[in-house]
């Protein structure tokens, strides 16, 4: 349990690094970092309590950064 959270969080945080590189978010690198991880830990912890998600947790840990990264940015940008 403890080396897939270490996992999960160290690919939420290169989701959240490359994607500030390749410019599908403005935010600075170490907000899209931080969005990235709470998303994983969020969907980590979810997926342990009620048991569904993808059947790896790498792909787990993908798909929630890249959806914290399109929810939470553009919920909070202004118009």
């Amino acid at each position: 349990m403890f080396p897939t959270m270490i996992g999960t969080v160290v690919i939420a945080g290169i989701v959240g690094y490359l994607s500030e590189k390749s410019s599908f978010t403005r935010n600075g690198i170490l907000q899209s970092i931080i969005i990235c991880v709470g998303g994983a830990f969020l969907f980590y912890f979810v997926r342990l309590m009620f048991g569904f998600g993808f059947s790896s947790p790498g792909v787990n840990a993908i798909a929630s950064s890249v959806g914290a990264l399109i929810i939470v940015p553009t919920h909070w940008r202004k118009r």
